[in-house]
């Protein structure tokens, strides 16, 4: 199908594309990979489009040492969060799920802004930037705030951020040195969404996990903090009991919705198995391995 018709604007700054949301019925253009296919099939009709493509205030990794976190432009693609040595080097899990996501084609052009405050419980990085205690920059009308990542979905395709708002950076802490991540991931086939999915990240002092936190991707309304399974993990020295019982309490706070992708009883159970193999592999790499 055909899109309606429709505005089209392409601003040089922030403030300028705060400016053109006042007009009622106006969108964001990002990478467009959500966007522009709902717009095909008429479920979206915004009266006017402003692609933030241009604007380089959004754009770039940085590292803001005074707080030990690393700064990243909302515009930042997969592509460029998989090959940033900085990414990496301080927090690989945010390239590990890059790495994850869709294709090649949809990671050049798909961007860290879009997929973490679209509101799809299918995305990736919500889940992973939860689990890294990740903050949104939000800039409006009324100025700039920080929103914590955890709490900032309300529901599928409700987020905390006003409809007048852009997002302007993501704000990720350093995990300290000594800690282990991992993503994992089971979908059918290549660019599908996930069945479901586990982000793992934690430390380990002296062979107990000093901290940990779990988050699940794409088995309920929102991506799920899965607080619970972490507090089992936390302060004890991790072995395959444990595992197990954190994964049956990442299972217990589930609700997919039964799709193509399987059952309800199904992808509750794979979530399971995706936080066993998350924990395993994030305590391995904690570990040296």
């Amino acid at each position: 199908m055909i899109p309606g018709a429709f505005d089209y604007r392409c601003p040089k700054t922030v403030d300028e594309a705060v400016k053109l949301l006042a007009t009622p019925d106006s969108r964001i253009l990002a990478g467009g990979h959500s966007l522009l296919p709902m717009m095909k099939l008429r479920f979206a009709e915004p009266a006017r489009l402003i692609d933030i493509n241009r604007i380089e205030e959004l754009k770039g990794i940085t590292e803001e040492r005074d707080r030990d976190a690393i700064r990243i432009g909302a515009m930042t693609t997969e592509a460029e969060l998989i090959a940033s040595p900085l990414i990496n080097a301080r927090v690989p899990l945010l390239a590990e799920a890059a790495r994850q996501i869709a294709d090649p084609q949809v990671r050049n052009r798909g961007t860290l802004g879009g997929d973490a405050v679209h509101g799809d419980p299918g995305n990736d990085h919500p889940a992973v930037l939860i689990a890294l205690g990740a903050s949104y920059v939000l800039r409006g009308p009324k100025g700039e705030r920080s929103v914590a990542a955890d709490g900032f979905y309300l529901g599928t395709f409700m987020t905390q951020m006003a409809a007048e708002e852009i997002l302007t950076a993501v704000v990720v802490p350093v995990p300290p040195a000594g800690g282990g991540h991992a993503y994992c991931k089971l979908k059918r086939k290549t660019g599908d969404y996930a069945t479901a999915a586990a982000a793992v990240q934690l430390h380990l002092s002296g062979g107990i996990c000093s901290r940990a936190a779990v988050a699940l991707t794409n088995v309920g309304p929102t991506p799920l903090n899965a607080s619970a399974a972490a507090a089992l993990l936390t302060g004890k020295r991790i072995d395959e009991a444990l595992i197990e019982q954190a994964a049956q309490a990442a299972m217990a706070i589930c609700d997919p919705a039964e799709d193509l992708r399987g059952d309800r009883e199904y992808r509750t159970a794979m979530a399971g198995e995706m936080t066993r193999r998350a924990i395993r592999l994030a305590v391995s790499r904690a570990q040296g391995g």
